[in-house]
């Protein structure tokens, strides 16, 4: 994530005239003492968007401008660009800086996590997926590959006939409170008598119809908790659009404290990394879990020289958790993946985990003001 001061540097080099740039940028080298002479690699993907091709073609010829050296990925998520620029800045101790890297990493933990799971819960993960028309679809359709066979996947919304969220992604459905256009709600029932729909396109909220045909959206999952033996300090982060319900279930049921932070990930990335385990969304999907260093390595250590059996295998699911989740920013494909894993773990059905808490009722509106710079959040 960028730091506040980069913020502002970011800020005026997007609003400078081209004779202003070569100045902002040697101001900019001087006041944080930029060793110029060192290599500079920079990674760039894109997206769908007509836009984003020339766009990022730009930024090439930024790059190659001021003498760096590029990596073009071509088409990916943000998630997998935020991925392979964290392998690349640890030598690729998070993983291998590759498309094909994210894949496997990502699939080898939700293999490993899954295998042992009991058979009480929905025996075959049948995921219907709402890509919103973006990025997200092309992705999943190559990743199909690499997950278990046990994984079925369904993509609407895939880009094909309509636009980048329209009528359908995270935020309408959060928004709106109903099924994104191109999906047709029809009770197709499991052995337990329950249809199951999910969405996931680059954020990640996730829905249901039961047989009463009511819709359902559930907020994130709530981070397994293993007994590993070890007291390690967990918190939640939300904003002050988080439901009500979910933060008095997280501080009255599971006994985790939650903080609140201003709207925008930035700021909640940033209160998460204060914590051993730091668990962050906001109301729209937008988030992930954190580990810091000494509780990852604690962690995998515990993994291979725990002599405990129980305790061992508790490190184990947490350190396939950990490659599970993509810490570098929310990502909808490992957030699904991770909610998976957790329901077959825990044997539940996805009515079982709606029916964990019930959302204070909501609706989200957008009001039209003449001037926005005099508002205040509250």
């Amino acid at each position: 994530m960028l730091t506040s001061a980069w913020e502002e540097y970011a800020t005026r080099l997007a609003n400078a005239e081209e004779q202003e740039i070569q100045s902002i940028l040697t101001e900019i080298c001087q006041k944080e003492a930029v060793k110029l002479h060192q290599y500079a690699s920079v990674f760039i993907g894109r997206d769908t968007r007509p836009s984003s091709e020339k766009l990022s073609q730009s930024v090439i010829d930024g790059v190659s401008a001021l003498g760096g050296q590029y990596h073009d990925y071509g088409l990916v998520t943000t998630p997998q660009l935020h991925y392979m620029v964290c392998c690349q800045n640890t030598q690729e101790h998070y993983g291998k800086a590759t498309v094909e890297g994210y894949y496997q990493k990502l699939s080898r933990a939700f293999g490993e996590l899954t295998k042992h799971a009991s058979s009480s819960g929905d025996d075959q993960m049948c995921l219907k997926i709402d890509c919103a028309n973006g990025i997200g679809a092309l992705k999943l359709k190559e990743m199909e590959r690499y997950l278990p066979k046990k994984l079925l996947i369904h993509l609407y919304n895939d880009g094909t006939k309509e636009k980048l969220n329209h009528l359908c992604g995270a935020d309408f459905v959060k928004v709106h409170q109903k099924p994104p256009l191109g999906m047709t709600i029809k009770i197709e029932p499991n052995k337990d008598g329950w249809s199951r729909l999910w969405r996931a396109g680059t954020d990640g909220v996730y829905y249901y119809n039961d047989t009463g045909r009511h819709f359902h959206s559930s907020g994130p999952f709530t981070f397994p908790s293993a007994q590993i033996g070890q007291t390690l300090k967990i918190a939640v982060v939300q904003t002050a659009y988080a439901n009500g319900s979910s933060t008095r279930y997280l501080e009255e049921t599971m006994k985790v404290p939650v903080h609140c932070t201003k709207t925008g990930v930035k700021h909640l990335h940033h209160k998460a990394q204060e914590f051993d385990i730091g668990v962050y969304f906001e109301a729209n999907g937008h988030g992930t879990v954190l580990f810091s260093k000494a509780a990852e390595e604690k962690i995998r250590h515990m993994a291979k020289e725990e002599k405990e059996n129980q305790k061992r295998e508790a490190a184990k699911m947490l350190e396939n958790t950990i490659d599970l989740i993509n810490q570098t920013v929310g990502d909808a494909i490992s957030d699904m993946l991770v909610i998976e894993a957790i329901l077959a773990l825990k044997g539940l059905t996805v009515q079982q985990w709606d029916a964990i808490y019930s959302d204070l009722p909501n609706r989200q509106l957008k009001v039209k003001v003449s001037d926005t710079v005099t508002l205040a959040r509250v």
